[in-house]
């Protein structure tokens, strides 16, 4: 027969491993919180493209509305947004930029102004995966054009993967390496008709 104070003990170990868990898993409050104070940040970041390709460079992000990515050799590409807009730059290609409304992507729900991951119909996900909780919005208004599922760590919080569905089907890794918060960066990084050179 087993002990009561064992049984006890044992029944504590049970319920308390779920309720840890479920500690772990950071409200939808705090994270929106997190991403309205990220105002200037900076860091490396590695893309897992649709076709299972793997990009590396860095990532420059300055909300509202801004960010940047600039990608390491053999790449010659370079993707900034800025001005309601983003624009994709391939010198590989003879194509023009493609340009496309910052609102038309995912990535505008992280860049916007007010962040509320709590808004009606914005989080069609959230969930504890063991070691990092995963956020999954869209934009209630426009949800065919797709959506992003955040990866965020606790203690502190930190954004560590996004990755971004679009309307046509196709899938966007992108892991972030140890983003340095805060800092000027000057507003010409974001400038979508002069991007300067790549890997400045």
């Amino acid at each position: 027969m087993i002990p009561i104070k064992t049984l006890s003990l044992a029944l504590a170990l049970t319920f308390a491993a779920p309720l840890a868990a479920l500690a772990q898993k950071l409200p939808l409050g705090d994270i929106s919180a997190y991403l309205n104070e990220l105002q200037t940040a900076r860091g490396e970041f590695t893309q897992i493209n649709d076709d299972g390709s793997i990009s590396t460079g860095t990532i420059y992000i300055k909300r509202p509305g801004k960010v940047r990515f600039e990608y390491n050799p053999p790449e010659e590409a370079l993707v900034v947004a800025g001005s309601n807009t983003v624009v994709i730059y391939d010198n590989k290609s003879n194509q023009p930029p493609e340009t496309y409304p910052l609102s038309r992507t995912p990535l505008s729900i992280i860049l916007a102004r007010q962040v509320d991951l709590g808004r009606a119909n914005m989080a069609t996900g959230h969930s504890y995966d063991g070691t990092a909780t995963i956020v999954t919005a869209q934009d209630p208004e426009n949800p065919q054009y797709g959506n992003i599922q955040l990866k965020f760590t606790a203690n502190p919080v930190e954004l560590r993967q996004w990755v971004i569905n679009d309307g046509n089907g196709s899938q966007t890794t992108v892991v972030l390496g140890d983003l340095a918060r805060g800092g000027n960066l000057p507003n010409s990084l974001f400038d979508v008709g002069s991007p300067g050179s790549v890997n400045r």
